[in-house]
């Protein structure tokens, strides 16, 4: 044992040992980032596919597969993310979608952008309100497509119809997907729609274009925004769909709730960094109706934000992040976080493992000490003579075997001295 305290080879092993250690417990407390993750989109011709596709492409230049699955809409989003077993780690839900007691392992990484609560009606079929609708209790008897059972359309749909005081006998409605109820629209088969959907989604100008019908002018837009938190009063600029053709031909008030950016909880830091800088990059010009620097946003959220991801909108990235590749950020990161750890346990330990060793040191010449006392006390007994020599010379050979540093070679040298002292006195009363 005391030879492999000063083997440099062994400590250098033992060392190894530890960080191996060190490094398979972080490992198993902090994962690296996957390279592969999956999320949850929409419908295949909705902006969320847009969005996830843009986002894929991004996460493929850093290494990071991006699967993406279609959906019916935000609820089946939610269901998906909350399925241990599904596979999907990160969804785009709609604003005001969530029931946040059902979901309480769920985190917001970012507001993505508005979507607004678009409905349509038939000129036709208000003709006694002038042929405008302003208000949603002007539905009261009507045929109304509210959303598809389980999107988010039909969820917040539902809402503004409750809280307007429509009951379900009050006016015809009908789970219709947006395609659908276009078709049926067209055939004069209803009288409004209800659709939630971001500006640049196809379906959107395909209603535009569709004569006959206009789009509402949220009158009581301000109090809708008060009641529900998720929801802000939204402006669609006149001309903005197509200057050409002047569409649409007013400014129209609406509520727009915020597509967000849901993942689970224990989601890897590394990882927010990564979603959250290419999510910037996607949305610098990506919908008209944001006003630069407001998406990402931490705000209008249904969950709570994931800390990382508000140190992220605060602060931006990290020194590493900011200007090394980000695998390179990762690995590296992970490192210091060996090396911390390492520095606060051995710095410590160094300076009693010196405390240890001189102690001990002192304690092996102490004995060596104690042994000399009793020759130097038995020099002048001649039964004992051959005694002493024989342990004196067995007390030089240890001591010219002692190994110790620099900094105590002098308490070595002295011992040396006092044994040769005790042998000089030996041979004096030899003689």
């Amino acid at each position: 044992m005391r030879k492999l305290i000063y083997n440099p080879l062994a400590i250098a092993v033992a060392f190894l040992a530890v960080v191996a250690i060190l490094f398979a417990t972080l490992w198993i407390l902090i994962p690296p980032p996957p390279r592969s993750i999956e999320l949850a989109t929409g419908f295949p011709t909705g902006l969320y596919q847009v969005f996830g596709e843009k986002l894929q492409s991004e996460l493929a230049e850093e290494g990071v597969s991006l699967k993406l699955r279609t959906t019916g809409g935000s609820a089946e989003n939610l269901a998906l993310l909350s399925d241990p077993h599904s596979g999907v780690d990160f969804a785009i839900v709609q604003g005001g979608v969530a029931d946040i007691a059902k979901h309480p392992h769920l985190v917001s990484l970012a507001g993505l952008f508005y979507e607004p609560v678009w409905v349509w009606y038939r000129e036709s079929a208000f003709k006694s309100d002038g042929g405008k609708l302003g208000l949603l209790s002007q539905l009261k008897g009507k045929r109304v497509s509210v959303g598809n059972e389980g999107s988010g359309t039909f969820a917040l749909s539902s809402e503004l119809l409750k809280v307007t005081g429509l009951k379900a006998g009050d006016l015809i409605t009908e789970k219709l997907k947006p395609i659908e109820a276009l078709e049926k629209f067209r055939k004069g088969e209803l009288d409004a729609v209800f659709l939630v959907s971001a500006p640049e989604a196809p379906i959107v100008r395909d209603f535009y274009q569709t004569p006959g019908i206009r789009l509402m002018n949220f009158e009581q837009a301000d109090a809708y925004g008060n009641l529900f938190p998720y929801l802000s009063k939204v402006t669609i600029p006149r001309g903005i769909v197509s200057i050409e053709h002047d569409v649409p031909k007013q400014n129209i008030d609406v509520l727009a709730a915020t597509a967000t950016l849901v993942g689970k909880d224990n989601i890897s830091p590394a990882l927010v960094t990564l979603l959250l800088g290419d999510t910037y990059d996607i949305l610098k010009s990506y919908t008209y109706l944001q006003r630069p620097g407001e998406f990402p946003s931490g705000v209008g959220l249904d969950f709570p934000l994931q800390v990382d991801a508000e140190i992220y909108m605060k602060d931006g990235p990290s020194f590493l992040h900011r200007y090394l590749p980000f695998w390179t950020a990762v690995w590296t990161g992970r490192f210091i976080k060996i090396v911390i750890p390492l520095l606060v346990i051995f710095l410590p330990l160094l300076t009693y493992i010196s405390a240890t060793k001189n102690l001990l040191l002192r304690l092996k010449l102490s004995q060596v000490y104690e042994e000399l006392k009793v020759i130097e006390k038995n020099a002048h007994n001649p039964a004992l003579k051959e005694k002493n020599f024989k342990e004196l010379a067995a007390i030089e050979r240890r001591v010219g075997n002692i190994k110790v540093s620099l900094l105590d070679a002098k308490e070595l040298y002295d011992l040396k001295g006092h044994v040769g002292d005790v042998r000089n006195r030996l041979n004096l009363v030899d003689s």
